[in-house]
């Protein structure tokens, strides 16, 4: 991939699925049908609740959480007010659960936030949080299932909550055969590029933190 395709700047490396209705790095497609054919199987109905995410969607969502106008949760997962911290503390908040534009691997198309479409109750949003995955959530089943078989098709989890800054996400799950080479790929000064003429928040502290920013939530997962 190119410093477009690794910041989500571009769409020329990405196809778009119409069952599930997801859009995937064009060589993360067949894999994951390929695991969602197996799960079907198994009784469990895989679903996106988000696979390529491109870099104006990054930004808007960390504005958004930046102002408080969006819910930053805490490492417990509970809702906080960001509205009262300095810059330096509003970025340290969002990057447990957010990545910086530019720096989110769902712009790859190699990575998706993964539901089971069978097991969500009428009228129920997922929300994507560790309570719906732990044992008596609605996701725990196929959490189970993807730990067990996901490498299978060459899928992992790259956030669990032990190296990487970046909160545990179980419901998280990487195309490592492409993903790898992403995640090598997009350097301090690719992302700096992505990033220093956007309207992007607090990016006069991010851009003078690039480097640390970059070896402690983009560098560094909890894979191998």
């Amino acid at each position: 991939m190119n410093a477009y395709e690794l910041t989500g700047q571009v769409r020329t490396h990405v196809t778009e699925l119409p069952e599930p209705r997801c859009t995937l790095h064009v060589d993360v497609a067949a894999p994951f049908l390929n695991m969602r054919r197996a799960a079907l199987a198994d009784g469990f109905e895989v679903e996106p609740a988000s696979s390529f995410r491109d870099f104006p969607r990054q930004l808007s969502i960390w504005n958004a959480k930046f102002t408080g106008e969006r819910t930053v949760l805490d490492a417990a997962g509970a809702p906080i007010d960001v509205r009262g911290l300095a810059a330096a503390e509003r970025i340290e908040a969002l990057l447990l659960w957010s990545a910086l534009p530019g720096a989110s691997r769902h712009h790859w198309g190699t990575d998706l936030d993964l539901i089971d479409r069978r097991a969500t109750p009428s009228g129920y949003q997922p929300r994507l949080t560790p309570d719906e995955y732990d044992a008596g959530g609605p996701y725990a089943p196929l959490f189970e299932w993807l730990e067990e078989n996901a490498a299978r098709w060459g899928f992992f989890r790259p956030y669990r909550g032990a190296r990487s800054g970046v909160a545990a996400e179980p419901w998280h799950f990487s195309f490592a055969p492409l993903a790898e080479p992403a995640r090598n790929g997009l350097t301090p000064k690719v992302l700096r590029a992505a990033i220093e003429t956007t309207p992007m928040l607090g990016k006069d502290e991010v851009i003078a933190r690039i480097e640390e920013l970059h070896a402690r939530y983009v560098a560094v997962i909890d894979w191998p």
